[in-house]
This record gives C-alpha cells, sequence and structure tokens, in this order.
C-alpha cells in the first residue's frame, strides 16, 4: 500500500487555503484553479477505477464549493494511487495550483 499522506496533507491545505480566501480571490482565479485542479484528480480517479470508461467531468458547483470539490476529489484520487510516482505527480499538481490560485 502506497502512503498518500502527503497528497491528503497538501489537498486539505489547499482547501483550508481556499476556505480563508476573500471573495475577490477566489473571483480572479482561486476558484477556477481549484476546479480545475479537482476534475483533473476526478478524471485520473476514475479512470484507474473503471479504465476504458469516458469518465464524467466534475460539475462546476460554484466558488465557494471549490474547497470541498478539491477535498472531495483529492482524497478520492488517495484511495487509487498505485505508487510514489503518481503520489509525488498529484502533490506537485496541488502546489502549481496553489500557486496559480494566489490564495
Amino acid at each position: 500500500m502506497v502512503d498518500t499522506t502527503s497528497l491528503t496533507r497538501a489537498v486539505d491545505h489547499f482547501a483550508d487555503r481556499l476556505r480563508a480566501a476573500p471573495q475577490s480571490r477566489l473571483q480572479r482565479a482561486g476558484a477556477a484553479q481549484a476546479l480545475a485542479l479537482a476534475r483533473e484528480f476526478a478524471r485520473r480517479a476514475q479512470l484507474a477505477e473503471r479504465p476504458g470508461c469516458e469518465p464524467r467531468e466534475m460539475p462546476d458547483a460554484g466558488m465557494f464549493a471549490a474547497a470541498d470539490q478539491v477535498t472531495v476529489a483529492g482524497h478520492d484520487l488517495a484511495l487509487v494511487l498505485k505508487n510514489e510516482a503518481e503520489v509525488e505527480e498529484a502533490v506537485r499538481l496541488v502546489q502549481e495550483a496553489l500557486k496559480r490560485a494566489g490564495v
């Protein structure tokens, strides 16, 4: 079993930053970056769980739900990752999204 603690911590940190961010930051980039990351994580998790099936796109539930969407998608992905390289890649994606989000 692969240790995904670093991923869940990174995802939780990003979500906490989003929840603490002012609405203006969410509108500028925070929510869009969070949704893009959540969609990518959801896509990866679905492909791992159901290879060959077309993944469904996570809907846009609004800027105030972005933190929850990142959390759910990140934790779901952590359950299906198979090796340390996949964990490191996912952590890198969180770190990049956090920088672009400006929160």
